[in-house]
């Protein structure tokens, strides 16, 4: 499983990005069953990275935020992480994690090795089901979301390898998450890419921005490579997804509006990759909604164990089920987690896709107005339409309800 960590959905070459260049993900998208239309439910990298792993909306796994509430909120700067009380709480909220039945613990059923590294926040990579890991988890060693586990990529891949060249001499199946911090901030590129990007634009942060993306494009490459070299390719589902949106700044490396953190596209599109060789016939789709809720159904069915009933995502093998399928869910919630064990407090949008119309409904709270878009003729949800289609609005929202809806949006 590739992860890329804040990339927007159109940067990459393949995607007809104007600048970005992505030669190894371009490959990838020729070679799988690939969708352009492709959405993780919520666009902050916890609750996104959960829902891939378990396939549950974040509403459902209990994960919506990235930091617990602060029991001593006044509390600033180093002091308010080295806080006791504070530490407790970090740890109590992993619990969350231990009542989710992840990927690697219904891969353990057929006898998987399993690989953590990169992004990781649900504490030791064992708490998520993994036999072999990066991340140590120890919150009092800056155990927050990955740790050692944030070399890879930026360091190289030499824990894959290892890890590969472990499961073939033990003859066992294998499941890597490959999650790096890429193309994240710090964006340090190489010079080289640097260079070359600082050719492109009169933007040094976007230039950094773009170097980076292609230095992921790189890393990917290498762990596809790693297969390669050892004949794996061809009995390996390798897929692709992006935990969460960004479009960045001229004049600083930060993410600007409508992107990470919204419920716009820039902040929640990604394109779906699932690559078998032999199994799944290699196709672009442009039109099919799919979304990270399907990644763990698909993996289930690929190897053959039994479809769970409470996920609520589909094969994304199975056209016909496709087909059934004519809305999207998702939902935004705030950064810091308002209530340990309630997701509604930290809500602040829901949204449906429905076709090519895309309904984002605020809670009362933020007194924001309601949005409507025709994603076949505003792509970058430039004119809102709720005034103009009130009925619309009303039936979406009526599906929003249908699928969850808690007390705080009305």
């Amino acid at each position: 499983m590739l992860i890329s960590d804040d990339q927007a959905w159109g940067d990459y070459s393949f995607m007809g990005h104007e600048a970005i260049e992505t030669p190894r993900l371009d490959a990838l998208a020729r070679q799988s069953l690939t969708f352009t239309r492709g959405y993780v439910p919520d666009s902050l990298c916890r609750p996104s990275l959960v829902t891939i792993i378990s396939g549950l909306y974040p509403h459902q796994h209990g994960i919506v935020g990235n930091d617990p509430p602060h029991p001593n909120p006044k509390l600033t700067g180093r002091a308010r992480f080295a806080d006791p009380a504070y530490l407790a709480r970090r740890l109590e909220y992993l619990k969350h994690i231990d009542a989710v039945e992840t990927l690697p613990d219904r891969l353990a059923s057929l006898d998987y090795l399993s690989l953590q590294t990169g992004k990781w926040w649900e504490g030791n990579y064992r708490r998520g089901g993994f036999t072999h890991g990066m991340t140590h988890g120890d919150r009092t060693r800056g155990g927050r979301h990955g740790d050692l586990g944030l070399k890879i990529g930026r360091e190289g891949i030499a824990p894959i390898e290892e890890f590969l060249d472990l499961s073939e001499a033990e003859d066992k199946p294998f499941f890597i998450w490959y999650a790096p911090f890429l193309p994240h901030t710090p964006h340090n590129p190489p010079q080289r890419l640097l260079d070359k990007y600082s050719q492109r634009t009169d933007s040094l942060p976007v230039a950094k921005y773009w170097a980076m993306c292609e230095w992921f494009d790189e890393t990917c490459g290498d762990v596809l490579d790693a297969l390669d070299e050892r004949g794996l390719a061809e009995n390996t589902i390798v897929m692709y997804v992006t935990d969460n949106g960004w479009i960045n700044r001229r004049d600083a490396s930060r993410y600007a509006p409508r992107s990470k953190r919204s419920p716009h596209e820039g902040g929640i599109r990604t394109p779906i990759m699932v690559r078998w060789p032999g199994k799944i016939e290699p196709r672009m789709d442009k039109e099919t909604l799919v979304s990270s809720i399907d990644l763990v159904p698909t993996a289930l069915a690929a190897v053959g164990l039994p479809a769970d009933a409470a996920l609520p995502g589909v094969d994304l093998r199975d056209s016909a089920a496709l087909a059934r399928r004519d809305a999207i869910f998702g939902e935004i919630l705030e950064h810091d987690i308002v209530h340990m064990d309630d997701p509604a407090p930290s809500l602040r949008y829901r949204w449906v896709i429905e076709g090519d119309w895309k309904l984002i409904d605020p809670v009362p709270r933020l007194d924001e107005p309601v949005e409507l878009y025709d994603l076949s003729r505003d792509p970058h949800e430039q004119q809102n339409l709720a005034e103009q289609h009130p009925e619309r609005v009303r039936a979406l929202r009526q599906r929003l309800d249908h699928w969850w809806a808690p007390s705080v949006v009305r």
